[in-house]
């Protein structure tokens, strides 16, 4: 008796093959995609390891423009934007992956007024400021660390970030 393979049709073979590749892709792909999108921005990168969550502080000032940024090289791009504190000299504050949310999905208005708090770290020579949380007007939030240990929101479980965000 023949193989098994050697009774079917080859067109039968194509068909299984293509059909696999395609399940192999659709599922292989998306967490590939996801992995390079936080790529350096993991929780226990040489990045994340510069926010002190022992060393918070709070500024406040005008968002004044917003940037896609590499903070450090080999990173994934990241979400960033510039407040006036009033004194002319801008303050560059890093947020979030751009894969976690971009410009418009962090909801921040330029031209307003906010209060961020987070941490300041030294990258490249540039003191720059790492947000936990940005608050704008009365009734409005970006959170994108815990306050408490400095976790970010992109590093949790689908279940871990559903949680923190229904307790805002």
């Amino acid at each position: 008796m023949k193989p098994i393979h050697d009774r079917m049709p080859r067109s039968f073979t194509w068909v299984v093959f293509i059909t696999l590749s395609l399940v192999f892709s659709a599922t292989t792909l998306p967490a590939f995609a996801q992995e390079q999108g936080f790529r350096g921005w993991e929780a226990d990168s040489d990045y994340n390891k510069l926010y002190n969550p022992k060393e918070l502080d709070r500024i406040k000032g005008e968002v004044i423009k917003f940037e896609e940024i590499t903070p450090l090289k080999g990173m994934a791009p990241g979400t960033a934007l510039y407040l006036d504190e009033g004194d002319g000299e801008p303050i560059l504050v890093h947020l979030c992956p751009v894969a976690y949310a971009n410009i418009k999905e962090t909801g921040i208005k330029r031209r307003m007024k906010a209060k961020i708090r987070g941490s300041w770290a030294v990258i490249d020579g540039e003191d720059v400021f790492l947000a936990s949380k940005v608050k704008q007007g009365d009734h409005f939030d970006f959170k994108v660390r815990l306050t408490s240990d400095g976790t970010p929101f992109w590093t949790m479980s689908p279940e871990q970030l559903a949680k923190e965000l229904a307790s805002e």
